[in-house]
């Protein structure tokens, strides 16, 4: 008898939880069907109270508990001390899903403008407590859930752009990954040529998809996009496109132990084709020590290079393979003023001889006047990557209606990141924009 009065318990208490949660998904604009899915369901309530964060930790610690019981369950634990740990184990993870648990109730308290008190009800008498809320009309959330919300995002160009035969087409309709349960659009709506010859800042705050941009233009992570680079498709050419493609990372690779030569010389066989023969490849190496000014010191150890010396041995190595593209993240990292200004120009040079050349740097200002365009990335109100704008820097500052890189940047940062929040403003702008020398 007792045993059929907790298994029925425990099922009016799932099925009253199950009822509550498949009607305040519905209010909250979630599928509803996440209410069936066990842990699935919790980690949606949490989106539901703007608490992402701790449903991703609830599920996480909720897993590791279920493991970590169903192995002590059946171990049939002897040992006393074994027996003592499995059980703090035990009350460790109890304590830690009550106050995830008691997080996420908060949360949601405040999405449907309520007192904390329901808190208490929630976590001692959860199944009615959700039940009650998820049937009552007059349990409402009274404010936009950020995180569910993409009606918001601004519009989009919808078009893709005429390939560019002498220079880079990007054409990025959706960069998208699979987050737990729900798609996230990390990039949309990127349509620009940029031509040989130019040298262009990747402009963006934190999040915006600077890194993502490029993983996707050079092929590392494919995205819903069509890239050229002059006749060639990088993602369908990509064996032979990797050649021409140069990306220097902001932190070196290179052993310290190993000299100047040496180290160019590992990279000429990495990334020169296996038909270049011995000759010409010591050529190139001879010529890429000359063009960045490392001739002097080739027999040196690396490790003894001076910081502006270790930066532009980083960039040949990346440019021995003598690429179309060449990419740079913070190559200026850790420089003075005049070492960058030093490397820029060398950038500069680079891009002069023909060749498009896009760089990340936390201080444009400085070194402004060496850029031909900009490209200006912003996360729209879906915290979407965007295209704010593309083009001549000169042209950037009207457009903006600012005078430094720096404005400009601080002009489409979030608000809460301390800037003035006007990312879909100048998303629309430059889409209205573009639809018009599209169209």
């Amino acid at each position: 008898m007792r045993f059929d009065l907790t298994s029925g318990l425990r099922i009016i208490t799932l099925v009253l939880t199950t009822i509550g949660y498949w009607k305040i998904f519905g209010k909250c604009g979630i599928k509803k069907y996440w209410a069936l899915v066990p842990l699935a369901r919790e980690y949606h309530i949490a989106l539901c109270a703007d608490r992402e964060e701790d449903g991703r930790k609830y599920m996480y610690i909720s897993v590791i508990s279920f493991v970590f019981g169903t192995i002590v369950t059946y171990a049939n634990l002897q040992d006393p001390v074994l027996v003592l740990m499995a059980l703090i184990m035990a009350v460790s993870f109890a304590i830690a899903n009550l106050i995830y648990t008691t997080r996420i109730y908060t949360g949601l308290t405040e999405t449907f403008g309520r007192s904390k008190k329901w808190v208490v009800l929630m976590v001692l008498f959860e199944a009615v407590t959700i039940c009650y809320w998820g049937v009552s009309k007059k349990f409402i959330p009274v404010r936009k859930i950020e995180s569910l919300d993409v009606s918001g995002q601004a519009k989009t160009l919808g078009t893709d752009v005429d390939n560019i035969k002498d220079g880079l087409t990007v054409n990025i309709n959706e960069r998208s990954v699979i987050d737990l349960f729900k798609k996230k659009i990390l990039l949309k709506d990127i349509h620009m040529r940029i031509p040989k010859g130019h040298m262009v800042l990747l402009l963006g705050g934190s999040g915006a998809g600077k890194t993502t941009y490029l993983n996707a233009v050079t092929g590392y992570e494919k995205a819903d996009a069509s890239i050229t680079l002059g006749d060639n498709d990088i993602y369908k050419d990509y064996d032979k496109m990797m050649y021409d493609i140069g990306f220097v990372p902001q932190q070196d690779l290179m052993r310290g132990n190993d000299t100047v030569a040496l180290t160019l010389s590992d990279a000429a066989t990495l990334r020169l084709p296996t038909s270049v023969s011995f000759a010409e490849k010591n050529e190139r190496i001879s010529q890429v020590l000359e063009q960045f000014g490392l001739t002097a010191v080739k027999n040196s150890l690396v490790e003894k290079l001076s910081g502006g010396q270790r930066k532009r041995l980083s960039i040949a190595m990346e440019f021995i393979s003598d690429p179309s593209l060449f990419i740079l993240d913070e190559p200026d990292s850790g420089l003075d003023g005049v070492v960058a200004r030093g490397l820029f120009e060398k950038l500069r040079s680079i891009a002069d001889e023909g060749k498009i050349v896009v760089v990340i740097t936390h201080t444009p200002d400085r070194v402004i006047d060496l850029f031909d365009d900009v490209i200006v990335l912003a996360k729209d109100a879906g915290r979407t990557g965007r295209l704010a704008y593309y083009g001549p820097v000169k042209e950037a500052y009207e457009f903006f209606g600012k005078s430094s890189m720096e404005e400009i940047l601080l002009s489409i940062n979030q608000k809460d990141e301390g800037g003035e929040g006007r990312a879909d403003e100048f998303v629309e702008k430059y889409a209205d924009y573009m639809r018009e020398r599209v169209g």
